[in-house]
């Protein structure tokens, strides 16, 4: 029985992706009223998020940005079931990229390129980057994400089918050294995105600095691969235009991390981001209990 309600799910996910995107927009003005008014989904959570990382807003301005996250959390769910069928015409439209010709260059010198990715905008359209690029995705290079595999096993094939669609791969975040270490060894030039907004996982090591407005331990995980790889790092900054339109701005961060300080592309990955996120509050993902457990600064002697 649950396989079978799995494939009616499977069914009307196909059949919802196939409405026009003015139509699925009418479906994202119905969810975000369920969500931001009936279920009332985390919002003490993303008041509190706001209140205490923008002290400086007004009650009414911090209530502008909290409605419009929440709506456009609800355009992120109906664009992402879109990704099944939306056509790779469509979506060059709506999810621009700029700055692949650096990403061209690096592959044209066959260099691993690590990119530094977050939750903002909507980050379900990025791995249409391979749209962008002279370059044969799977053929002469590879363009990957790293995800963590979700406990449901169909929604974790759903995701990875819909992220898989334009031709990158999805690498565990449990096996994603080896995997890249293979590519390598292969000699095939690639890049991966990282998404490293989220908080560091249990027992990883932390780099803690101003973030927000917050004392904040950043995930340190992608600097010590790509130092590992000698990649080159690239930042990835999520621009929204208009509704359902997004833009990409892909900034290099260095050459080669292993030439760089200890930490320091950790560091400059968290400037970048507070840069996006304070210049369009609302396109950050602020459900997730970012500061859940407090860290405190080191000081110096």
């Amino acid at each position: 029985m649950k396989k079978f309600g799995y494939k009616i799910l499977e069914w009307l996910l196909s059949g919802v992706s196939r409405l026009p995107m003015w139509m699925l927009y009418g479906v994202a003005d119905a969810l975000f009223f369920i969500i931001y008014y009936v279920w009332r989904y985390r919002r003490k959570v993303v008041a509190k998020h706001l209140r205490d990382s923008f002290p400086e807003m007004s009650p009414k301005e911090l209530k502008r940005v909290e409605r419009q996250f929440y709506r456009n959390f609800a355009d992120l769910i109906v664009e992402t079931i879109k990704v099944e069928s939306i056509s790779e015409k469509e979506l060059r439209k709506r999810m621009i990229f700029n700055g692949m010709d650096e990403v061209d260059r690096l592959f044209d010198e066959g260099r691993p390129i690590v990119a530094y990715f977050s939750h903002t905008g909507n980050w379900e359209w990025v791995p249409s980057i391979t749209l962008w690029t002279r370059h044969q995705c799977r053929v002469d290079c590879e363009f990957a994400q790293v995800y963590r595999p979700l406990r449901n096993k169909w929604m974790d094939s759903y995701m990875l089918k819909l992220r898989g669609r334009f031709g990158p791969r999805s690498f565990a975040k449990s096996t994603v050294l080896r995997d890249l270490i293979m590519l390598r060894r292969a000699n095939m030039p690639w890049i991966t995105g990282f998404m490293s907004d989220q908080k560091p996982s249990h027992g990883d090591p932390t780099y803690v600095t101003m973030f927000l407005n917050h004392p904040t331990a950043l995930i340190t995980g992608t600097e010590t691969l790509a130092r590992k790889l000698k990649a080159a790092c690239v930042y990835m900054d999520m621009h929204k235009d208009r509704r359902g339109h997004y833009h990409v701005d892909i900034t290099l961060m260095a050459e080669d991390a292993s030439t760089t300080e200890p930490m320091a592309l950790t560091a400059q990955y968290g400037q970048l981001l507070e840069r996006t996120i304070r210049r369009n509050p609302p396109i950050w993902l602020w459900t997730h209990k970012r500061w859940k457990r407090p860290v405190q600064l080191k000081t110096e002697n």
